[in-house]
C-alpha cells in the first residue's frame, strides 16, 4: 500500500524526490502520512480536497481487501 500511495503522489507533484510516506500502526489501523515539498501541498490536496479524497478512497479500499483499516494524512 505504501508503494502504491508513493507512486500516485509522485505523479502529482513537481518535486517527486521530496515525497515521503511514513507508516504508523495504531489501534488496529494503519496511518499513512504523506510529506511533500511546501509548494506541492496544494497539488496533493487538490481543489476542494478532491485529490486527497480520491487517494484516501483508494487506500481505504485496498486496506479493506486486506482486512485492515487505513487513514491518509498530509503533513506539509
Amino acid at each position: 500500500m505504501k508503494e502504491t500511495l508513493e507512486y500516485f503522489v509522485r505523479a502529482l507533484v513537481a518535486e517527486p524526490d521530496a515525497v515521503k510516506v511514513d507508516v504508523t500502526e495504531e489501534d488496529e489501523k494503519v496511518i499513512y502520512t504523506i510529506t511533500v515539498a511546501a509548494d506541492d501541498v496544494g497539488k496533493v490536496i487538490g481543489k476542494q480536497g478532491r485529490t486527497i479524497k480520491a487517494l484516501r478512497t483508494l487506500i481505504r479500499a485496498g486496506a479493506a481487501r486486506q482486512g485492515q483499516r487505513a487513514e491518509v494524512e498530509v503533513a506539509g
